[in-house]
């Protein structure tokens, strides 16, 4: 029996143990998924030598930049992001080759993609994690000039503070890659001038759980278009599974 799985810490709202596995239920797959909640990247390799059938693994907070050293080979995209969130297992004559590539990447841009219009040319990438860098590389794809906002103020970077109204009106597309307003701390949403947007503005929150966030309500307020990250969790997963077959 194939094995896949999961790395992070911790793994309490694992999406993909549910999907992977109804997956290969109903598809007669003989596979199993399972969840490795390791608290030190250091165990990764432990986790391949342990389990000889693993042929594929995903990759969540906090390793998506930490496991890349462990890696054999990189895909080229996901070496320009920074961030690994899939890793394919190849076992030939003894021999195991890790190959890293970002699936977060293709969800993002096959999900926004139908929301963009011709205004859309700037971004706001409301964080600075491994998710924010697959965004900023997908819109970059997609033709749209993205620049991160973090808490503090950083090289390049706007702070929440420094996001004018003028800044609000040039950047038309605004995407939330920080956990700020997950359950169950729903009642909380990223520290931007709301009342600044308009009918103009697209909102895409990578988060899917509330299924419409404070950020996403704020936005609608406003007129703004929103979106969450649900399609694109189901969209990497699709990528992660072919990337693993092929």
């Amino acid at each position: 029996m194939q094995k896949y799985g999961l790395i992070g810490y911790p793994l309490k709202h694992s999406f993909s143990i549910g999907y992977f596995n109804e997956k290969f239920s109903s598809e007669s797959i003989d596979a199993e998924y399972v969840n490795f909640e390791i608290p030190n990247i250091n165990e990764f390799v432990k986790v391949i030598e342990e389990n000889p059938n693993l042929c594929g693994l995903n990759v969540t907070i906090p390793y998506k930049e930490l496991v890349m050293p462990f890696l054999n080979e990189i895909d080229k995209d996901t070496k320009a992001i920074g961030a690994v969130n899939v890793i394919k297992i190849i076992r030939e004559k003894g021999k195991v080759k890790l190959v890293g590539y970002n699936s977060d990447i293709i969800g993002f841009t096959q999900s926004i993609q139908p929301l963009l219009q011709p205004h859309h040319h700037k971004a706001l990438i409301l964080g600075t994690g491994g998710a924010s860098k697959a965004v900023f590389h997908g819109l970059k794809k997609l033709g749209i000039e993205g620049t991160f906002v973090s808490r503090r103020t950083r090289f390049g970077m706007y702070s929440y503070e420094e996001l004018t109204p003028e800044i609000i009106k040039e950047y038309t597309v605004i995407v939330n890659c920080t956990p700020v307003g997950m359950y169950p701390k729903a009642d909380i949403c990223p520290n931007i001038p709301y009342e600044h947007l308009t009918s103009e503005h697209l909102l895409y929150d990578l988060l899917y759980n509330p299924n419409v966030t404070l950020f996403m309500k704020k936005g609608e307020a406003q007129g703004a278009t929103t979106k969450n990250g649900l399609e694109m969790l189901l969209l990497q997963a699709f990528a992660a599974w072919e990337i693993w077959q092929k």
